[in-house]
């Protein structure tokens, strides 16, 4: 027979072993980010050029969840990689109406500038820095509020265009695909579904020699039609479904987010990183996938 003494330990351990499960999406929230490595040699990639980069997506910024502290806090980590560029793969506008206060695109802009690298700061725009803009929603062409605030600061936006780099006397190319889910649905803008801004053949047009190129697109969905000009693909956007049991993701952002939900694919001889993010949309609650920041070397690394 179970004793009252006993039957009190076991109450108590049942109680607190809910409140810890109902309290864990939110330490993954808050968590400081993991810093993911991956190592590659993609095809066309020339040898002896070797390439450091950083990779932050998804902050959604908001208070409490993404405030512009954590995200300097983010960005120092990122620093502290020391690598040779910095690719910011979109959303940086908020996504979710579950917060304590809006954080003001100048904030969180600011934030951002604090990230250093030799050759520069890039980034492109997520669906949700078009969604918040309702500006653009109406009139679906100009700059968006987040392209200017990044603009504003000294980081260079890439929508549908491409610039040549170089390290150590050899060129390369980084193409931003213009976001694939920018103009959002709804009866309010009369759209059935989502219509993207994206167009890969005019991205890739500026591009006229041999030299290899790193692609941003915020959605992995373009993947399959990247062609093999492009050695490398950087994504963001899926949040690796934002609740991940055991592979097991209930919700996808979008239909390339369920076959591409993060991590390192090789199809047909081309490559594509995927990143969890570092955020959160619609729900405050990360499950099983920790925020985290890319550093990815590529070329001979030995």
């Amino acid at each position: 027979m179970l004793g009252r003494r006993m039957f009190l330990k076991l109450a108590i351990a049942g109680l607190s072993a809910a409140m810890a499960t109902a309290a864990y999406p939110f330490v993954e929230v808050f968590g400081k980010p993991k810093v993911t490595p991956y190592r590659l040699t993609p095809a066309r990639w020339p040898k002896g050029l070797r390439l450091k980069i950083a990779v932050l997506a998804d902050f959604h910024a908001c208070d409490p969840w993404m405030t512009p502290e954590r995200i300097g806090s983010i960005c120092s980590q990122a620093n502290a990689l020391e690598a040779d560029i910095v690719l910011l793969l979109g959303d940086y506008a908020r996504g979710m109406n579950m917060m304590t206060d809006e954080v003001h695109s100048g904030d969180w802009a600011r934030a951002l500038s604090s990230l250093k690298a030799p050759l520069g700061v890039h980034a492109v725009l997520g669906n949700h820095d078009y969604w918040e803009d309702l500006r653009f929603q109406k009139e679906g062409t100009g700059k968006t509020i987040a392209q200017s605030a990044l603009e504003n600061v000294g980081i260079n936006v890439l929508v549908n265009g491409a610039i040549f780099l170089e390290k150590d006397g050899q060129r390369f190319w980084l193409a931003g695909l213009g976001d694939q889910l920018a103009l959002r649905p709804g009866s309010r803008y009369k759209r059935p579904e989502a219509i993207g801004i994206h167009d890969l053949p005019a991205t890739l047009a500026s591009i006229n020699d041999d030299a290899p190129v790193i692609l941003m697109a915020h959605e992995p969905d373009i993947f399959p039609e990247v062609d093999d000009r492009v050695s490398l693909t950087l994504s963001g956007h899926t949040h690796n479904g934002q609740v991940n049991i055991f592979g097991w993701r209930p919700i996808s952002a979008s239909k390339g987010s369920a076959r591409y939900p993060r991590g390192h694919f090789r199809e047909e001889g081309r490559d594509l990183i995927v990143s969890g993010g570092l955020g959160c949309s619609v729900l405050p609650v990360r499950v099983g996938t920790w925020p985290e920041i890319l550093a990815i070397e590529l070329g001979d690394t030995a």
